[in-house]
């Protein structure tokens, strides 16, 4: 099913974009005017993390303690992620399970072809088949839209300026000494490093709340039933309150790649990488009452 574009949504996304992406050539400008023998640093770990992206399935799944099933482990899964991706127009991806009570799901890799789509055991448990198509179809969404490539390039350059603020000292004692000042130049190059990552964390975390309400939007169309995304965002919300805190919480710095978020305190709150359940949710009631209308 197809509804009318979300040209505010849409607008929202390429704005943040060009602003991360305008920070950044600011970001680059000040690198190489004040630390130029740090360019050496960050192609070793440009080179680093295309390894490691190419790679993002696999990674990722481990790091989780996730198992690739195969469909006579997991025959209605098998099916449902098939049937879906086929509406969806996308490779049938690789289908993994965490075992753990926390209902989550999530999906990885660099591209269509090299995905991955994984939930937990206490998914399956908590969700009725047409909940369960709404989660497996949000995360089908985000392999369409590429979403895994986009936030990883997003994060590069932010990576880099917290990675100098966070060595800082290391450079001031005169590894960094650039041609501009000398200890003076890496003092403007960490400040200017510091301004770099609170902005743009502030930023990819609006992109990525941007790209989770896409998601919805996508689910919705693949499965054309919005109402049972709906009504699993509303269980899984419900459970993860009952959640205890020590169930998967150490992984909550990995929230960009759940359906919902794990949540990580006040600053986890108020900085998260998804929108309001709640807006989600009326998101997905306008959608269908979209359908319902003549």
């Amino acid at each position: 099913m197809d509804w009318q574009a979300d040209w505010g949504l849409r607008f929202r996304m390429f704005l943040t974009m060009f602003m991360l992406f305008a920070l950044y050539i600011v970001f680059a400008g000040v690198i190489a005017a004040y630390m130029g023998s740090f360019l050496v640093f960050a192609v070793l770990f440009a080179g680093m993390s295309l390894v490691q992206y190419y790679y993002s399935d696999t990674l990722t799944l481990k790091s989780m303690g996730a198992r690739t099933i195969s469909a006579d482990e997991y025959p209605q899964l098998h099916a449902s992620v098939e049937r879906l991706s086929q509406q969806a127009d996308l490779p049938k991806p690789k289908v993994a399970v965490v075992d753990s009570d926390v209902p989550n799901a999530f999906a990885t890799g660099r591209n269509q072809k090299n995905a991955a789509v994984c939930v937990t055991t206490g998914l399956l448990t908590t969700l009725d088949r047409e909940e369960l198509d709404g989660v497996i179809a949000h995360e089908l969404a985000h392999v369409k839209n590429r979403d895994m490539m986009v936030m990883t390039i997003a994060s590069f350059l932010s990576t880099i300026a917290f990675m100098i603020v966070r060595w800082g000292a290391f450079f001031g004692g005169g590894h960094g000494r650039g041609r501009q000042g000398g200890g003076g130049g890496i003092v403007v190059a960490i400040l200017v490093s510091l301004v770099v990552w609170i902005i743009s964390y502030l930023l990819i975390r609006a992109l990525s709340r941007y790209r989770e309400y896409a998601a919805d939007r996508g689910a919705a169309s693949i499965t054309g039933n919005p109402s049972a995304l709906a009504s699993a965002l509303m269980k899984i919300s419900g459970r993860m309150d009952q959640v205890p805190k020590n169930d998967m919480r150490e992984e909550a710095e990995m929230n960009a790649f759940f359906i919902i978020p794990i949540k990580s305190g006040v600053v986890g709150q108020l900085f998260s990488t998804h929108p309001p359940t709640e807006k989600r949710i009326e998101q997905l009631r306008q959608l269908e009452r979209e359908i319902a209308s003549p």
